[in-house]
């Protein structure tokens, strides 16, 4: 059943990526591929994270900001190419999801995704992880963490590919990065700070977020690396429509939200758990979980 699911989100995403250049809805990816519309929304959102709506816009999105960059085709061209109407409207969704105008990002000749394209693991997926299988990462878990980046990339806006593998290096030889794997694969990664007590950067494979990786990590930090500290982190604010729900994430784990900040041009905001706000976040869901 599981690699049934795997093989039709599968398919829908390589028919959305093989026809970005029209006006993608779940319609007519549903249509294309002879599923049913509700089933193949709840399937593909459950899987990846993200709706068909969101998967596509996003996609459309990088693939049009990187004609802005490297090509001198017009911006009118590019919005029709992407899939909108009119150059408005391509303008109003691309600034609210890169924070600068078309012609703005052009002019600063600096690409970086939104979303690159999605690829699944199609063999049964572990589902009875603990934090004990989290372990520190070594070089040679470089080229695989960063493929767990690449699928996670809209967790990192303006991220610099080779600064960030720089960094990656010195959390890695000051056992400051942490991984997990299934079956070779890293499906979540972690360098955080212990003179801060900072998660500087996270992610988790899109078919292992509902699966409470997140929480496992945290645990790890909370119960073993960080004991008694304050954890922090920062992220996308509230309501950005960049953020495919890690603000949401992180505050239902316990985080509070903190100050507004601006990192690398682009609004963020930081948020702070406290041990006791996660002991009580664990409570609520042992509770929620108790009568479901």
């Amino acid at each position: 059943m599981q690699s049934q699911t795997v093989h039709i989100v599968s398919q829908a995403i390589r028919y959305m990526e093989d026809n970005l250049h029209d006006k993608l809805d779940l319609d007519m990816v549903a249509s294309a591929l002879h599923y049913s519309k509700y089933h193949l929304h709840r399937i593909f959102t459950k899987t990846v994270g993200l709706t068909i709506h969101d998967y596509a816009k996003r996609r459309q999105l990088t693939e049009a900001a990187k004609l802005l960059v490297f090509s001198k085709k017009p911006i009118i061209e590019i919005a029709l190419m992407s899939g909108y109407e009119s150059q408005q409207a391509f303008t109003d969704i691309f600034k609210a999801m890169y924070k600068t105008a078309p012609a703005e990002f052009r002019e600063a000749e600096e690409f970086y995704p939104l979303q690159l394209e999605i690829y699944l693991k199609e063999e049964l997926i572990k589902m009875d992880f603990t934090k004990d299988n989290i372990k520190f990462a070594t070089l040679a878990d470089v080229d695989d963490w960063m493929e767990l980046v690449n699928l996670t990339i809209d967790g990192y806006p303006c991220m610099n590919k080779a600064e960030y593998i720089e960094n990656l290096r010195q959390y890695i030889a000051d056992k400051k990065a942490l991984i997990l794997r299934d079956e070779g694969m890293a499906i979540g990664i972690m360098g955080f700070s212990a003179d801060t007590g900072s998660i500087d950067f996270f992610a988790v494979h899109p078919q292992y977020r509902n699966l409470g990786i997140t929480k496992l990590f945290l645990d790890k930090l909370v119960d073993e690396l960080l004991y008694g500290r304050e954890i922090t982190l920062t992220t996308y604010r509230e309501g950005d429509k960049a953020d495919t729900g890690y603000h949401e994430e992180y505050c239902r784990l316990g985080f509070a939200e903190r100050e507004l900040l601006v990192e690398f041009g682009y609004p963020t905001q930081r948020l702070a758990l406290l041990p006791e706000n996660k002991e009580e976040a664990s409570n609520d869901r042992n509770w929620e979980e108790s009568i479901s």
